[in-house]
């Protein structure tokens, strides 16, 4: 298949205009300009998208598919009030809404440009979703107790649904991982469990960690929101005996715990760190997870990407809850992120053109996937995304990828290609879900949530 657009941008090299790329068995085989390609392979099925940009499919290392048909459901709230919401609502779903509500996410992101997402799981459906919608990416079983007795029969849980979930997946495209739960809700021990089951099974490991003003204050002072008692045996998230303060950051709480004893580690939002907590990140290879358009809604803060990116760390975006945020789209995240770094780091440029790197070559970097995707080269998977640039006011221009991020959204994008297969076209999905049933579904969920 041959793919031909005003602009390609392969994000590890300057864009191309009027070029060409190559898709066979899988791969990019070729890129060039795209007269010299039409001659070259003539008999090749030719896709030509006009002005529009061809990149490499956009990675999205922060999602909560299994949650997306709760959007409009919850309400607007802070934070900690916010989350409780999610999970009394979340509390009503049975084991087929959350397949429905992760095809519904699912769809988003195929139609977003999302080739490759990292999701957070409770019950799996997620696995069997991504499988049948093509996508490549990672399934984090999310683990927790708070109770010191409960621990072990929970990482054993995890452990077994670990094991009986890489049987759900292609491992070619996906693998599985271990997430514990946030740090207010965890005991201890489960980050030293979790890190140690990651290493034995050589899988990855995603950490939740200073993501709130009140998980800092809550993890160093013992102070917060997340204190105040409420009935039953809780006070707040934690149960009796109270929670003890530990007097250091998130970040090195789980440090100290071991939870950064593993291989391939990603900490998610990190928006209340210092620079200690970099220093930490850093020399223990941690890769960071920026969610911008989640933080900024629920008011939790800005993540200082310009410092992460200054000490060397690996660095990707997320689009973290949808119920947050009512949409996943990883092309406002960008945007988002762009502008609330500027705003809020005066003096400390982010260039458009980091902003993408950080949903492509970076992410795949986070990923340790970068030899396989992330960029437009040729040898690497045919992992694409298409977007349309007819309506941007930016076009003609010296800079689509600024083009992309500051005029478009995932309304814009025309294709999604995952290992040369054509996932998403305009307005149709070509994967193994009955697309019109599922849709019915999270509507009729939808209906049951609000009586």
């Amino acid at each position: 298949m041959l793919l031909t657009a005003k602009y390609i941008i392969p994000v590890t090299s300057e864009p191309l205009v009027d070029s060409a790329v190559l898709v066979r068995d899988g791969r990019i085989s070729d890129i060039g300009d795209a007269d010299k390609m039409r001659l070259r392979y003539p008999d090749d099925e030719l896709r030509d998208f006009g002005t529009a940009a061809i990149i490499p499919g956009l990675i999205d290392l922060h999602t909560h598919m299994e949650n997306s048909v709760l959007r409009g459901i919850v309400p607007d709230q802070p934070y900690i009030s916010w989350i409780q919401s999610v999970r009394e609502a979340g509390a009503k779903l049975d084991v087929h809404d959350w397949h429905s509500s992760a095809v519904l996410g699912c769809l988003e992101a195929l139609s977003g440009g999302v080739t490759t997402l990292c999701d957070i799981s409770n019950t799996g459906a997620s696995c069997s979703v991504m499988s049948k919608m093509g996508l490549r990416g990672v399934v984090f079983r999310e683990v927790g107790a708070m109770d010191k007795r409960r621990v072990d029969d929970a990482m054993r849980m995890a452990r077994n649904d670990i094991a009986r979930w890489h049987e759900l997946v292609d491992s070619d495209r996906i693998s599985i991982g271990i997430a514990p739960r946030e740090t207010y809700d965890c005991h201890p021990a489960v980050f030293t469990e979790s890190a140690k089951i990651a290493r034995e099974e050589g899988i990855p490991l995603s950490v939740y960690v200073a993501e709130s003003r009140e998980e800092y204050d809550f993890i160093r002072y013992g102070s917060s929101a997340l204190s105040i008692a409420s009935a039953g045996d809780r006070r707040g998230f934690v149960e009796i005996p109270p929670w003890l303060p530990t007097g250091v950051s998130p970040v090195r709480y789980v440090l100290n715990w071991g939870a950064f004893e593993a291989d391939n580690v990603m900490a998610v939002h990190c928006v209340h760190v210092d620079n200690e907590d970099v220093h930490k990140l850093k020399e223990y290879d941690v890769a960071v997870v920026v969610c911008p358009r989640c933080n900024a809604q629920l008011s939790m803060g800005v993540a200082p990407v310009a410092e992460f990116l200054r000490s060397g760390l690996r660095v990707g975006l997320g689009t973290g809850y949808s119920v947050a945020t009512n949409a996943s789209d990883i092309i406002k995240e960008m945007r988002v992120g762009l502008l609330l770094n500027r705003a809020v780091n005066p003096g400390r440029f982010i260039a458009t053109s980091t902003m993408l790197r950080m949903a492509t070559i970076d992410a795949a970097r986070v990923l340790k996937m970068e030899d396989e995707i992330g960029s437009v080269e040729i040898g690497k998977r045919a992992d694409l995304a298409v977007v349309d640039l007819s309506d941007s006011r930016q076009v003609p221009t010296d800079d689509p990828a600024a083009a992309v991020i500051n005029s478009c959204s995932a309304a814009d994008v025309l294709m999604t290609m995952v290992d040369g297969t054509v996932r998403y076209e305009k307005d149709k999905w070509h994967v193994d879900v009955e697309v019109a049933r599922d849709i019915a579904r999270v509507i009729e969920i939808r209906s049951k949530l609000r009586k």
